[in-house]
Parts: structure tokens; sequence; C-alpha cells
């Protein structure tokens, strides 16, 4: 396979993943750092951190409205739930 179609195949599925957790608001970043180390704003810092290192101007805010296809602010007003005393514990207990 040659560099092009892999990253296109790359890109791709990284469009899909996207897609993916914009169908499923209802699940919650820290849900997601419990359980995968990584959430929408570690998505969206990995944008712009690879952008930077190419050049490429991408403020945090439009690396995050990318990832979550809508303002920040808008979507924690509109999606974002209050983290549960489980959610937590269990965030903090992988800290460790």
């Amino acid at each position: 396979m040659d560099l092009s179609t892999k990253t296109e195949l790359e890109a791709a599925a990284f469009r899909r993943l996207l897609d993916h957790l914009d169908q499923h608001k209802e699940v919650q970043n820290i849900d997601l750092m419990i359980t995968a180390d990584f959430c929408r704003n570690c998505l969206s810092k990995w944008l712009a951190a690879e952008a930077q290192a190419r050049d490429v101007e991408l403020s945090d805010d439009q690396a995050r409205e990318w990832i979550y296809k809508m303002p920040y602010s808008q979507w924690k007003e509109q999606h974002q739930l209050p983290a549960t005393e489980a959610q937590l514990a269990a965030f903090n207990a992988k800290k460790k």
C-alpha cells in the first residue's frame, strides 16, 4: 500500500470516529477517559499539535470545534453532564 492510500484510509477512519462520537453525545468525556485514556478534548489537542508541527494555523478553539462539530461552549451546555461520584471515583482510581 502506498503512503497516499494509507493516509487517505487513516483520514477516513478518523472522520468516521468523529462522526461516531458525534452520534453518541451521551458518552461523556469522563467515560472515554476512564475506558480509553483519551477523550474529545484529547483529540482536539492532538489535532492542534499536529497542525502546529506542520506550521498550519489552527487555534485550540478551532480544533475543539472541528472535533465537537460545534463550539465547545455550546457542546458543554447542551451535552455535558456533571460527573457522577462513580465516574469521579473510577477516574481518580485510574490516575493512581
